[in-house]
Formats: C-alpha cells, sequence, structure tokens
C-alpha cells in the first residue's frame, strides 16, 4: 500500500527518525543552555576567588565550550540517525513481508511465509503470523473439501432419482410399489444428509452455545442406551456396562454429551455384526474420565484411524455406503468433545475396535 510515491514502511522509518532526532535535538538544547546559565556562572565564581578577570575567559570557555558541543551534538545526530535507521530497518522488513503475503492471502495464495530470524518480539510476531497463515490455508482446504465431499454425497442417490424419474416417463420402469419405494429411500437418505450436515454446523458453533452444567456422566449413557436397547436386543448384540464408573461428575452441556453418546452408540451398532459385542467402559486418566466404545465386528485399517473423525471420511467406500454411513457422525463427535475441553480418539487392541473419549473430571469436594 503506499501514498504518493513513498511506501507506508518508508513514511514509517522517516517519522521514526525525525522523532529520534527531535528528541536528541531536545536534549542538546538543554544542555547548551545548561552550560550557559549554570556552568559558565560557576567559572565565574571561581574566576573571582582566585582573582582573576573573568570576562576574556568567560568568552573563551563559553566559545570553547559551544564548539565542542557543535561538533558532539552533530556527532551524537549522525551516530543515532545511523544506528536508528538501522535497527528500524529492521523491526519493519517484516511488518513488509506481512503486507505482501496479507496482499496474497487475500488473492488466495497461501504458500508463503515469514521468514523467523530472532526469538525477539518480531520473531515471535512472525511465528505467530506463520500460525495463522496456516490455519487459514486449512480451513480453506477443509472448506474445499467439504464442498466437493458433499457435492459427492448429493449427486448419488440425486442422480439414482433422477433416472428412476426418466425411466417413469418413458415407460421403460413400470409405476409400481418397489419403485416408488426406491425413490422414496433415496429421498430419505437426501434427507439424512442435510440433516447431518445441519448437525455438524452447529457443532462447528458448539463452543459459542454451550449451556455446561454438572452431571454423571453414567446417567447419560444409561439414558441412551435404554433408547438404543432394542436395536441391539433385535441384531443379537450384547452390550457390556460393566467396566463403567457411573458415579463420575463433569461439567458438560447435557444435550451435547447426549448427541456424543447416540452418535457413538449408533457407530457401534451399524459397524457392529449380528451377533457382535460392544463394551462400553470408563478409565481415570490425570484428572479425566475417558469412555470407551470398543465394538466387534467390521474391522476398521491401522491406516484409517487417524482419520476417521475427519468430515465425510471413509476408509472404504463401498463398506460405508453399505452400512449408511456419510462420515459425519464422529466429526460431530470431535467437534462437540473439544468444545467442553476434551478429546477424543481411536485405536485397535484384541481384535476390538475402540473409540473413547475424554472430559475433565470435577473435583470430589465438588460433588
Amino acid at each position: 500500500m503506499k501514498k504518493g510515491n513513498l511506501p507506508v514502511t518508508g513514511r514509517l522509518v522517516w517519522k521514526l527518525l525525525g522523532i529520534n532526532v527531535l528528541v536528541i535535538g531536545f536534549v542538546i538544547v538543554i544542555v547548551w543552555l545548561s552550560m550557559d546559565y549554570l556552568s559558565a556562572d560557576y567559572f565565574m565564581v571561581l574566576m573571582d576567588k582566585y582573582n582573576i578577570s573573568p570576562g576574556p575567559s568567560h568568552e573563551m570557555f563559553l566559545s570553547a565550550v559551544h564548539r565542542y558541543l557543535i561538533w558532539a551534538s552533530l556527532s551524537a545526530i549522525l551516530l543515532a540517525v545511523v544506528l536508528s535507521f538501522l535497527l528500524i530497518n529492521r523491526v519493519l522488513e517484516p511488518l513488509s513481508r506481512m503486507t505482501e503475503i496479507t496482499r496474497r492471502i487475500a488473492s488466495g495464495n497461501y504458500s508463503a511465509s515469514i521468514p523467523v530470524t530472532s526469538t525477539d518480539e518480531v520473531g515471535q510476531l512472525a511465528i505467530a503470523f506463520n500460525r495463522m497463515t496456516e490455519s487459514l490455508h486449512k480451513i480453506e482446504r477443509l472448506r474445499k473439501t467439504m464442498m466437493i465431499d458433499v457435492a459427492h454425497e448429493l449427486r448419488t442417490p440425486l442422480n439414482n432419482i433422477q433416472g428412476y424419474l426418466e425411466a417413469l416417463i418413458d415407460g421403460v420402469v413400470p409405476k409400481s410399489r418397489e419403485t416408488f419405494e426406491l425413490l422414496h429411500e433415496e429421498t430419505l437418505r437426501l434427507t439424512h444428509l442435510v440433516e447431518d450436515i445441519l448437525r455438524l454446523a452447529r457443532a462447528d458453533a458448539a463452543k459459542e452455545n454451550l449451556n455446561p452444567v454438572e452431571i454423571r456422566i453414567g446417567d447419560v449413557i444409561e439414558h441412551v442406551l435404554d433408547v438404543f436397547r432394542s436395536q441391539f436386543e433385535t441384531k443379537g448384540m450384547v452390550v457390556d456396562t460393566k467396566g463403567m464408573d457411573g458415579g463420575i461428575r463433569v461439567c458438560a452441556d447435557p444435550d451435547k454429551l447426549a448427541q456424543v453418546i447416540r452418535n457413538l452408540m449408533q457407530n457401534a451398532y451399524q459397524y457392529s455384526l449380528p451377533g457382535g459385542n460392544v463394551k462400553i467402559f470408563t478409565q481415570r486418566i490425570k484428572g479425566e474420565i475417558q469412555v470407551v466404545f470398543a465394538n466387534t465386528g467390521v474391522e476398521v485399517a491401522e491406516e484409517d484411524l487417524p482419520f476417521i473423525f475427519e468430515r465425510f471420511y471413509r476408509g472404504e467406500k463401498s463398506r460405508s455406503r453399505e452400512h449408511g454411513g456419510a462420515g459425519i457422525g464422529l466429526a460431530i463427535v470431535k467437534e462437540l468433545i473439544e468444545a467442553h475441553g476434551g478429546k477424543v480418539g481411536a485405536e485397535i487392541t484384541n481384535d476390538e475396535t475402540r473409540i473413547w473419549f475424554s472430559l475433565p473430571v470435577l473435583p470430589p469436594h465438588l460433588y
């Protein structure tokens, strides 16, 4: 950004140099007046004390002092200008780069970064600026990836609906109950996808909408389990909650925490084979409560574990589509738990897929 033909940083350099010169000039004036009124008077007192005529000596003394003061002042101003110019340029150089990189970011280029050459305040500012640039780049990548994923998820059911409708119009497919049921199924799939995206958007804003209260985490798990119990029984699955400490209290939003538990229950139900086992247990880890959902059945590849909490991520597309997932449920879990200051994770142990979250535990004296 320029004003006239002089860059902003150039104008700032001259402003700072002007301030330094004014300060030095003010000091010189004070010293000059002090020499004239204080030192000269003291010199005349000494001349009178030793009976020496003060006239010529006084003039000679002031002339010598003024001469040396002028040379010293000019040297001081020159040295101050040179040193200030070098120091100010060193300080303002990263700012100039930040200005240029900001223009690039505004145009969509996130590749540039500021070299960190020191550990002082300027270096810390460069580090913070680079982190901000990386965060913006990551957000932009997530936005683009999400748009692509949403378009991909919407395209399949829309193509199916379009194909059936065209076949019905052309008379290729008869107007049967089965055909309308297929169209209804694809419509429901679209509806569920849109609802998942809305839930994910709400989870993104969860930090601003939390209403945390003191609750027992075991009560929330039992309540959600009662809702899912019939589904587990229909599939012949056994749910083991013997390892759960239901008395531990946390400070959390009951509705948001219930949504986390529902998503994990649904995940365990969908990705377990009929007759499989699901274990829900808790562990105390350094002031936190870790809630683990372990299930046997559909295996998750080791290389997929670090990414299963990413939006729309599905390690095996065909299998995930078969189970009806769009890759949003665990992303919602991650957003809601992190909004509470907790963590999420996944691991494979003893042929079990374990998905867990942890939250800070309230100290016992508070309940």
